[in-house]
């Protein structure tokens, strides 16, 4: 089984000045996105410096796959950018999301730190893989709001975890199995705060030319009140 398809896409939206969002696809079998945070350059700085820290770690053809080497990879980047905050006093407070995706022909592999997340669409099925690492995230678990009340609390944009920010860095990771038809969706927080995730499973499942711009131009039209980001991998048999 092979990845057939990718489509990738971001935007800095209609309201912020410069796209803070990072993403990439390196080649043969690794995705991510990163969304960064600390105010005017450094969270462009910070997301741009964990896509290189991959790039670095992945940029052979021939390289290991599995949960433990995307761990490395975050946790060097983690390294690097706290590094970087701390010798330049204009980026302190520096730090960014990520989540990442890797591939055999059988089986997915995934890393992730914030709210950047990961979907699975199977057959026709949208199934969030990743816990957004947040403060509205946390009190939904609790049951003192809903889901629906997070999307428009004041605070959902406060991480309780981040790339860059802490030594001790607790890293979200696993696995799936690849089945024909399957697909994946990365994606920064501009998009999920602006497209709810029925439009997401229309969208997917549509005939789209580029259903990562498509996802993109809908939360733009929704208001594009963040950076979007999105990066769409479909499966299928060779």
């Amino acid at each position: 089984m092979i990845f057939l398809k990718v489509f990738a896409a971001t935007d800095r939206g209609k309201v912020r000045e410069i796209n803070e969002d990072s993403c990439a696809f390196i080649p043969p079998d690794l995705y991510v996105v990163a969304d960064g945070m600390g105010g005017y350059a450094a969270g462009e700085v910070a997301s741009a410096m964990l896509v290189d820290a991959f790039r670095g770690m992945f940029s052979d053809a021939v390289h290991e796959h599995g949960e433990t080497v995307l761990l490395r990879a975050i946790q060097a980047a983690n390294s690097k950018i706290l590094h970087a905050a701390a010798s330049n006093e204009a980026r302190k407070g520096m730090g960014t999301t990520v989540v990442a995706l890797q591939h055999t022909e059988t089986t997915a592999y995934w890393a992730h730190v914030g709210d950047s997340r990961l979907y699975l669409l199977r057959a026709g099925a949208l199934k969030l893989l990743t816990r957004d690492h947040s403060f509205v995230q946390d009190l939904v678990e609790q049951g003192t709001i809903t889901e629906e009340e997070a999307r428009q609390h004041p605070k959902k944009n406060l991480l309780t975890r981040a790339v860059g920010v802490a030594e001790n860095l607790i890293v979200d990771t696993g696995t799936s199995t690849i089945k024909a038809g399957d697909i994946f969706l990365l994606c920064s927080d501009g998009l999920t705060n602006m497209v709810g995730e029925t439009a997401i499973c229309e969208t997917l499942q549509g005939e789209s030319s580029d259903k990562a711009q498509h996802l993109v131009n809908l939360a733009l039209l929704a208001g594009g009140l963040d950076n979007i980001t999105a990066i769409v991998v479909e499966c299928d048999e060779k």
